[in-house]
């Protein structure tokens, strides 16, 4: 069994940062991208930030500039540093990672449960 943990969301203020942590737990024999979505009420989820093990990062263009996406390989955890927070980043933000573990044949997609951001004053 696989476990997304996810911390670090919360309220700020426009203008301000907030930084997301995700560790993955479990039977993990290989992680391959992890990365970080959001869901915003009424809007589908998107893509935020991705991140392979080794390689270049793909960042939403909404969030280039502001957002960084940083991952620990020997830890299994993945982070995102978001700065210059803006209104319209208030949604739901789930952490993602595609994991092989010691018994699949293959990776598999999973998620965190979610946590809050709201950017208001």
């Amino acid at each position: 069994q696989v476990q997304l943990v996810e911390s670090g969301g919360g309220l700020v203020q426009p203008g301000g940062s907030l930084r997301l942590s995700c560790a993955a737990s479990g039977s993990i024999f290989s992680i391959n991208a992890m990365g970080w979505y959001r869901q915003a009420p009424g809007k589908q989820r998107e893509l935020v930030a991705a991140m392979p093990p080794r390689g270049k990062t793909n960042y939403a263009d909404s969030v280039k500039g502001r957002f960084t996406i940083s991952r620990d390989n020997a830890k299994n955890t993945v982070s995102l540093q978001m700065n210059s927070l803006e209104p319209e980043d208030t949604a739901v933000y789930y952490c993602h990672a595609d994991i092989r573990t010691w018994i699949s044949g293959g990776f598999n997609s999973y998620w965190g449960q979610g946590t809050q951001v709201t950017v208001s004053s």
